[in-house]
């Protein structure tokens, strides 16, 4: 069996000699899905795609994407996963061309090939004509498309975005999560994706519950539902917060 784009075990993280950030974290994200990373602000979330990310590193535990384990192989590892950070990561001076090239470039890929693939991308996000725009005169909703295109550049099997929809208004939201669920329908892609907004969860999607560092719930929505009793997402999530603050 193919390995998960996405496995973690035994996750902990404390900043400095605080309380646990993360505490015994473990999820697995399949190839081709949809997992959705929902918690409240504060609730570990970045932490954790910090961890994945490897901006910081965890002393226990293990990080695996499509079975190459990033604390021994992290070239390997991080080469299959594409990211959307949380805060903007263009320069803002250059243009949509130039920020997608750089990044291609960063990874070895031919220019030729580089172009073909920023401009297809560009295409499917509705941005193609907006190419040679510097990033600077983008709305927050387009820049955001650029960013998602920048990530899948390298053409990731793994794609994690940290709150992607943050500042942006509903319609700019909707396009986005709507493209990034067809990403998984028609190419496969695996997509972790953290958010407190569970109107960003589709019914077949998985979720993984996420509060005070601890994961308090994981499985297909309808699962987490019957597991809490309760009839919708947003009640589910209302519960197990509740049962922890008990």
């Amino acid at each position: 069996m193919a390995a998960p784009a996405l496995s973690i075990e035994g996750l902990s993280y404390a900043y400095g000699r605080g309380a646990f950030a993360l505490k015994d974290v473990a999820l697995t994200v399949e190839a081709g899905s949809f997992t959705a990373l929902l918690g409240p602000n504060g609730a570990g979330k970045t932490t954790l795609f910090a961890l994945i990310t490897r901006l910081f590193e965890s002393p226990g535990g293990t990080i695996r994407i499509g079975g190459a384990d990033l604390r021994r192989e992290p070239t390997r590892a991080l080469a299959r996963m594409g990211v959307v950070f949380q805060q903007p990561t263009l320069d803002l001076d250059l243009t949509v061309r130039q920020n997608l090239l750089y990044f291609a470039a960063l990874h070895g890929i031919p220019r030729r090939t580089a172009q073909a693939r920023a401009l297809g991308s560009l295409e499917q996000l509705g941005m193609a004509e907006r190419i040679d725009e510097t990033v600077r005169t983008l709305n927050g909703g387009h820049r955001r498309r650029v960013e998602l295109a920048r990530a899948l550049l390298h053409e990731p099997a793994l794609l994690v975005l940290d709150e992607p929809t943050v500042g942006l208004d509903v319609p700019a939201r909707r396009a986005i999560v709507e493209h990034v669920h067809s990403l998984c329908r028609e190419r496969g892609i695996a997509v972790l994706w953290a958010t407190h907004l569970i109107d960003e969860i589709a019914p077949d999607d998985r979720v993984v519950v996420i509060h005070k560092g601890q994961i308090r719930a994981s499985g297909p929505v309808a699962d987490v539902n019957r597991d809490t009793g309760a009839d919708t997402l947003t009640d589910s999530f209302n519960r197990l917060i509740a049962k922890e603050a008990a």
